[in-house]
């Protein structure tokens, strides 16, 4: 690797073809808790693919850090004082020069309505404070690549504790009912394909359907709206 951490540079990736460098997961780092911060950053810089490109200690801090840095993905601490990090969450996921930035939520608990809190206000998944550092680190990647992060039975205990009531329901066709419910269930789209025997690459044009008609960013608003919309129900 050459330059600095914080410049976000590629690394060369024994996985890419061809010996082709593959640019880092640049991460924006959000705790009121220094030493956590410290944690996080060494974790995410000892990493191969991933670097730490700034930290934040409050949701304002953060939001405009990110609009500074532009990061992959925000790990966000949503119980700083104040309860900011939802706000922030929420300013970071609507902002339109943040397209490419998903936001990955560390918490204490499980069942938390912080953290539905965070999820309905765009956040791609969460992660426990305790999980084990290549958890997080996975958790990273995954954000990043788009993928959900949460098990689909967390969030469906999160949908009972928190949705008041459904809300309207888009009109999908039946196929795409099927494929939002599978995608709900956490499978990918390969597992996708082989449940309901369709080629993989008709399963992505369902998902990219589904993920406009539901108005969702990634995988993780779609199980969310997929809940909240009465699509799927709570097991």
């Amino acid at each position: 690797m050459t330059g600095t951490a914080g410049e976000g540079v590629a690394r060369d990736d024994p996985s890419g073809r061809d010996g082709v460098a593959v640019p880092d997961v640049r991460v924006l780092v959000v705790d009121d808790q220094p030493l956590l911060r410290h944690s996080l950053r060494v974790l995410v810089d000892g990493a191969s693919g991933t670097v730490v490109v700034g930290e934040a200690a409050t949701g304002s801090e953060a939001v405009a850090r990110a609009h500074a840095l532009v990061p992959d993905v925000v790990l966000m601490d949503i119980r700083m004082p104040g309860g900011d990090g939802i706000e922030a969450t929420r300013r970071i996921t609507a902002s339109p020069a943040l397209a490419g930035t998903r936001v990955l939520v560390l918490s204490m608990f499980e069942l938390d309505e912080y953290v539905y809190g965070a999820l309905r206000a765009g956040a791609s998944g969460f992660l426990l404070k305790d999980a084990h550092p290549e958890q997080l680190l996975d958790a990273v990647r995954r954000t990043h690549a788009g993928d959900a992060l949460f098990a689909p039975a967390i969030l469906a205990r999160l949908v009972e504790h928190y949705v008041d009531r459904p809300a309207a329901r888009p009109a999908l066709t039946p196929r795409e009912t099927e494929v939002l419910a599978h995608v709900a269930r956490g499978l990918s789209n390969d597992e996708v394909a082989a449940a309901l025997v369709i080629s993989v690459k008709t399963v992505k044009t369902h998902v990219g359907n589904l993920l406009a008609k539901l108005h969702a960013r990634d995988r993780a608003q779609l199980v969310i709206a997929a809940y909240e919309s009465g699509l799927v129900g709570v097991a």
